[in-house]
């Protein structure tokens, strides 16, 4: 039988153990100096438009590897999916509605920073840190080009475009996807009279969806819209926004803003050298046309 004084010594062990194993596991999520250390920079991505395509690159890929080189540090790919990307960043399951979110138990840490045209949300900056903004977006209505329904003529004022642009969606299908950017509770759908669906699939599989007639409408943000006016040409039309403009950036975790300031340095080296507008230019073509004043002088 053990000595209340070897009891002692086996309650502090245990604890110290306790204390290893959760200041090893916050090392392992941790910030700059923790990633530096353990030689690797986790990429967390979603395969989605030609921000990560998965074949191994793709445009936010790209910008990961040559962070990862900046850092001295190997890259390493972390698939994950829109239903957990934000647990697999900070540890800690998430329930949204609308712009509010609620954290709830713990999860295992699977990544360092989430890149993958990941657009800034109010809910999101509640519990992620962002970088400066990596790409423009915005969210448009889009239907087949055969559909008896025409594009809004831009009034110049968004708010009526908005408006306007709405009005289209009544009573008829339009697809969306929760726990996205195009989540239909961030832009009030419901309210349009529209007969929302939402998705079962992935943000990737609704251009096609709305072409082989599985809905009228669709929303979509501009990167996937771009991307597939590219792969279906002549098979959809835009009909107009339905969301101001949006910025997409890279998320890290709160605990990481050493990390983060250290990725906003090297962004902005990327766009001083041009490696930043090659890699741009080569997923993303016609992406300056639509955004002029975002990519000017970048």
């Amino acid at each position: 039988m053990a000595t209340p004084f070897l009891r002692r010594k086996l309650g502090l062990a245990i604890i110290a153990a306790s204390v290893f194993l959760s200041l090893s596991g916050q090392a392992f999520s941790g910030d700059l100096p923790q990633v530096r250390k353990s030689g690797v920079l986790r990429h967390l991505g979603i395969p989605y438009a030609n921000f990560v395509t998965g074949a191994g690159d793709g445009m936010d890929v790209e910008l990961m590897r040559l962070f990862a080189k900046h850092l001295g540090v190997r890259y390493e790919y972390v698939k994950t999916d829109w239903g957990t990307v934000v647990q697999d960043l900070i540890g800690k399951k998430v329930q949204t509605q609308g712009d509010e979110v609620a954290l709830l138990e713990e999860t295992p840490v699977k990544g360092d920073l989430v890149a993958n045209g990941f657009t800034v949300l109010p809910w999101r900056q509640k519990v992620v840190l962002f970088s400066d903004p990596t790409f423009p977006s915005q969210i448009w209505l889009v239907a087949r080009v055969d559909a008896k329904v025409k594009p809004i003529k831009p009034s110049g004022n968004i708010d009526k475009d908005i408006a306007h642009t709405k009005q289209l969606m009544k009573n008829r299908e339009v697809l969306a996807l929760k726990k996205t950017c195009l989540d239909p509770d961030l832009y009030n759908l419901e309210a349009t009279g529209a007969k929302v669906i939402c998705y079962n699939g992935s943000l990737n599989e609704l251009a096609p969806a709305v072409i082989a007639g599985e809905a009228q409408m669709t929303i979509l943000d501009v990167p996937d819209a771009l991307v597939a006016l590219n792969k279906w040409p002549g098979k959809i039309k835009i009909l107009g926004p339905v969301s101001h403009k949006q910025e997409m950036a890279v998320a890290f975790p709160k605990s990481s803003p050493l990390l983060r300031d250290a990725f906003n340095s090297f962004l902005k080296q990327a766009q001083r050298d041009g490696s930043y507008a090659r890699i741009v230019k080569r997923y993303y073509p016609s992406a300056s046309a639509f955004f002029p004043d975002f990519f000017r002088g970048k």
